[in-house]
């Protein structure tokens, strides 16, 4: 049984244009600590780029359903998810999410391209006389969502007592598996006692995620997961500024210091549009306790895993089988 609380949940907002790094290192560190949400604003993306964005992605998914599943989602996870595809509460859901989305990757050409590699490969693109200029504005948001990304986790390194530089390594987002993923929920209301959800209660999977949303509400947050019944709180849109939050595999390099929050999106009845940008280690990256976050008193609370086995588990236990589509 969960329970959904009205209140708006109150966040910390990290300007990144601040020259007062010490100030935003600690408010970071206390969205962590308490949280694992934040706002992020000044962050560098022209705001009628990311108009043009969403306007980009709102004609995407306009197009006939033939037309999206021609470019529908591949075993390397690019392409388009249609409805239901995605099931990230099997304990409390009755059915997959009302949403479709659209995952867009690091390009890899096809000279580079490795099979042995589960999340490189070429992206899958829509033919450009049905999305002229679609492909070119979404690898530019692309390129620049990774620069953000990398702002963000410095000044996490920071807060986690590290070097500045510590996750700009080659083996962490140097080569990150970075992904672009759009989001389209129906204009459904969700029922939450029925197992009815835009998206059902998860934690992300990597490193941070990157947030943009349209001016309609619908992510909550959990801060306790294990409370009985479970209080959610509603994140409002802050129109120009990313929703940050900290995914599991930070968690993990944390020893549960920082915090991989439960949310959800909760639907009531408009249309959404929501642009995520999930940031990831590289393929062969070992994630494990890192030294400033263990202790005798605090051993290391997981084994070390690399991150393409740890990434291949969690999408095989929330994506339907691709054979469904066919």
């Amino acid at each position: 049984m969960v329970s959904s609380e009205e209140e708006a949940a109150v966040l910390n907002c990290i300007d990144l244009s601040s020259p007062d790094i010490h100030s935003s290192v600690a408010l970071l560190k206390q969205a962590c600590l308490d949280s694992g949400f934040f706002y992020v604003i000044n962050h560098g993306i022209d705001e009628t780029f990311m108009d043009e964005v969403f306007s980009q992605s709102k004609r995407f998914f306009t197009l006939p359903m033939e037309e999206k599943m021609k470019v529908r989602r591949n075993e390397k996870h690019r392409g388009y998810t249609p409805l239901f595809d995605e099931f990230l509460d099997p304990a409390n859901q009755i059915q997959g999410d009302y949403k479709e989305g659209y995952y867009i990757g690091v390009e890899v050409s096809e000279e580079d391209y490795d099979e042995q590699k589960p999340f490189y490969c070429p992206n899958i693109w829509p033919k450009e006389d049905i999305m002229p200029g679609w492909r070119k504005t979404m690898e530019k948001y692309h390129q620049e969502a990774l620069e953000v990304a990398r702002a963000v986790t410095r000044l996490i390194a920071l807060a986690l007592d590290l070097n500045i530089d510590f996750f700009d390594q080659p083996e962490m987002l140097g080569t990150p598996l970075a992904t672009l993923r759009l989001l389209h929920y129906e204009g459904r209301t969700s029922e939450p006692d029925k197992g009815i959800f835009g998206a059902g209660a998860h934690s992300d999977f990597g490193l941070i995620t990157l947030l943009a949303t349209d001016d309609v509400c619908g992510l909550q947050i959990c801060k306790d997961k294990d409370a009985k019944p479970q209080t959610w709180e509603n994140v409002p849109p802050l129109k120009g500024a990313f929703i940050v939050n900290l995914g599991d595999m930070l968690e993990r390099w944390s020893n549960c210091i920082f915090r991989s929050t439960l949310h959800r999106v909760v639907g009531n009845g408009q249309e959404r549009y929501s642009i995520a940008y999930f940031v990831e280690p590289s393929h062969d990256c070992v994630v494990e306790c890192l030294a400033t976050c263990q202790s005798d008193k605090n051993p290391p609370k997981f084994p070390p895993i690399i991150s393409k086995d740890y990434l291949l588990q969690r999408y095989k236990d929330t994506h339907a089988d691709i054979n469904s589509y066919k």
